[in-house]
């Protein structure tokens, strides 16, 4: 397994309900996986999972990234600038 600490930013944080998480995952699961199970744990994130922006260890991350041993996750809604 996978001790995984997760951090929720902005609205995610809010729909969450909390700051951070600490999750154990399975070693080979990738971040497309993380948020299909954050999206059946917890029904009020499943559209923000659609299109949130990820970060493992401070530095983007895509879906089929594989989650590293002891990862810092950052999960942040999409942002727009002007």
């Amino acid at each position: 397994m996978n001790h995984v600490k997760l951090l929720f930013f902005a609205t995610i944080r809010d729909r969450m309900g909390t700051k951070s998480l600490d999750l154990e995952l399975p070693a080979d699961l990738t971040i497309h996986g993380l948020k299909d199970r954050l999206s059946e744990e917890y029904p009020k994130v499943k559209e923000s999972m659609k299109s949130v922006l990820v970060t493992v260890n401070r530095e983007y991350a895509f879906d089929e990234a594989v989650i590293p041993l002891n990862a810092e996750i950052g999960m942040f809604p999409p942002v727009s600038g002007g």
